[in-house]
């Protein structure tokens, strides 16, 4: 069992993300068939549930695309399963203080590194015989730095060993701000957090990552970020449909999808 993305930060190369909201297995095979580096499953927010998760890490096995997992929230019962379910790295939320980062650690690492209960169902059968000798390696913990609260802790947070990767959710980051949610809020506080939390990455050997959209990809590289979800399903979606309908109406130009059997 190789993790490629972990792979890819340890180079220091950039990565990107693909993100899903829907419950549909067919889109995840697709989304991990596209180049991705590594390709997200939302529990929290999205309409996946365990069963459905389930399919589609299965749907995404021999893709080159790392099969990771955003949980609903801090908790070991649900972390486990998605592990064992055979994700190779969980996106865990509103991760605000050294406690909430060690439990984060704990719940992704057998012992005596953590406290994560054997039982890898289906990650045993995708991932191979040598999978419970090298999960505590392969396996991304990824905690979600997106309150004021969090940046105000950060080296606090980010020194807790295993941790892989920091996370940044920028909606709810700017929420906390006291600015409008969404993926920039640009020439306010929002750039002095993000500043920071990169930087607390740098110190501590963690990757910075942060949600965003295709058109940001470069900015996002040059503050540092080397963790960076730039599609989603269902923006992709909405997005290709409208411009189908608009093309469509106006009796020419280059629609956005085609042919694809």
């Amino acid at each position: 069992m190789k993790n490629r993305l972990k792979e890819k930060w340890k180079a220091g190369e950039p990565t990107y993300g693909a993100w899903l909201s829907l419950a549909a297995p067919m889109v995840a095979e697709a989304a991990a068939a596209a180049g991705f580096d590594y390709v997200c499953i939302d529990m929290q927010h999205g309409t996946a549930d365990y069963e459905s998760a389930l399919a589609m890490l299965a749907a995404m096995r021999g893709a080159d695309s790392t099969p990771i997992v955003r949980v609903p929230w801090l908790e070991p019962g649900i972390i486990g399963r998605v592990l064992d379910a055979g994700a190779l790295g969980v996106v865990i939320p509103m991760v605000n203080s050294r406690a909430e980062a060690e439990a984060a650690v704990a719940a992704c690492r057998y012992a005596p590194a953590g406290a994560r209960s054997f039982g890898p169902v289906r990650a045993g059968m995708a991932w191979g015989a040598d999978y419970f000798a090298t999960a505590n390696d392969e396996i991304a913990c990824i905690p979600m730095i997106e309150t004021r609260h969090a940046v105000e802790h950060v080296d606090d947070i980010l020194s807790v060993p295993g941790i892989d990767a920091a996370y940044v959710g920028p909606a709810d980051l700017s929420i906390t701000y006291g600015l409008p949610p969404g993926v920039d809020n640009p020439g306010t506080v929002f750039d002095e957090a993000i500043e920071t939390i990169v930087a607390s990455c740098n110190r501590h050997g963690v990757t910075p990552g942060i949600h965003s959209i295709s058109s940001l990809a470069a900015k996002r590289v040059g503050n540092g970020f080397r963790m960076i979800t730039v599609s989603s399903d269902l923006q992709a979606l909405s997005g290709g449909m409208r411009n189908d309908v608009k093309v469509a109406n106006e009796g020419g130009g280059t629609a956005s999808s085609g042919k694809i059997y």
